[in-house]
């Protein structure tokens, strides 16, 4: 792997960008064809300025990436094939839209057409989660896999399919919202107004719901003193740091969130006939304490002819699967024209 991040290869001349759109911040990548970050830059994202302000800052790191010497020379925008930007969404890819954003206040923002005129660079627009499965099928744990599902479990759910190597984008370019799918129709509110979907039960923010509950009830736990009682204080990262210091009922939290995410797996294996899933995000890395109950019940309640050969893997490329992905939305449609 350590390869694909070294700096400085040769590429006979042919680049792209790769841009993270983030609620918080916006990270840049040059890369080579294969997948190296070769020049990157991160700045705020800065959304309560506006939409205009934002996009500007995002030319601003796209020449920054662009500054860069490699093979002794400085890169020209004759040898970058293109812009790829991932965000968050629903979006419509086509016109390259951001058509509503509550992360970024946005709704109905134009971003493609403004940076393609910047650098007069074909520029690509398509969903965080879908470009990081893509960064997964191409550069990471999936690469050589055609049939593939990346999963992303962080403060929410999200992920994209590769069906036959080529990314899902359904008819509107919004597929793989799998967190919005439900599992129990009585469950608690999700943040897109339904009831009971996988994102309001397994994602970062359901295990810190929980774990306030459990504080508010008076459960016997160390979250307590981690929060000095406080249960607005909970994390995920803290019921995943008490579990691993032993704390049952931490334990027992996480667990739940595994059987809901078991649940939600199951339903994709069901639909889709993958050969893998990959799963990361930052709840991911709690590690079998919560991918031991998700295979259990995923294996309980997927066909058994089906699940029987699917492989669930770590995503390999951590941070760096937003900017590779959108860098590999250039490569994919350029290779697809």
């Amino acid at each position: 792997m350590a390869d694909r991040f070294e700096t400085g290869d040769k590429t006979g001349g042919r680049y792209t960008i790769g841009v993270d759109l983030g609620g918080t911040k916006v990270a840049t990548a040059l890369t080579d064809i294969h997948g190296r970050i070769l020049q990157r830059a991160e700045v705020p994202t800065g959304a309560q300025e506006g939409a205009g302000a934002v996009i500007s800052r995002i030319v601003d790191s796209i020449r920054a990436v662009m500054n860069t010497v490699v093979d002794g020379r400085k890169v020209s925008s004759e040898e970058v094939l293109g812009i790829g930007i991932g965000s968050p969404g629903p979006l419509d890819v086509k016109k390259g839209i951001v058509l509503y954003s509550p992360n970024l206040k946005w709704e109905n923002i134009p971003i493609c057409d403004p940076i393609a005129a910047a650098f007069g660079l074909p520029t690509y627009l398509d969903n965080d989660a879908s470009v990081a499965a893509m960064a997964e099928s191409r550069f990471g744990a999936g690469k050589g896999v055609p049939n593939m599902i990346y999963m992303t479990v962080s403060t929410g759910i999200g992920g994209g399919m590769i069906i036959n190597g080529r990314l899902y984008r359904g008819s509107h370019g919004n597929a793989g919202e799998i967190g919005h799918m439900t599992i129990k129709p009585d469950g608690p509110r999700c943040g897109c107004g339904n009831f009971g979907c996988l994102e309001a039960l397994a994602s970062g923010t359901a295990i810190a719901r929980e774990a306030a509950e459990g504080i508010r009830a008076g459960v016997a736990t160390t979250l307590r003193e981690k929060t000095n009682g406080d249960p607005a204080r909970v994390t995920a990262r803290l019921v995943g740091e008490a579990l691993r210091e032993g704390d049952s009922f931490a334990r027992e939290v996480i667990h739940q969130a595994g059987n809901y995410l078991g649940i939600g797996l199951a339903n994709l294996v069901n639909i889709f006939d993958p050969e893998m899933i990959v799963i990361g995000g930052g709840v991911s890395r709690i590690g079998e304490e919560l991918f031991e109950p998700a295979r259990k019940t995923m294996r309980e309640r997927a066909l058994a002819a089906v699940v029987k050969d699917v492989k669930i893997v770590p995503a390999l490329l951590g941070g760096d699967s937003g900017v590779l992905g959108a860098a590999g939305l250039v490569l994919d449609q350029i290779s697809h024209k």
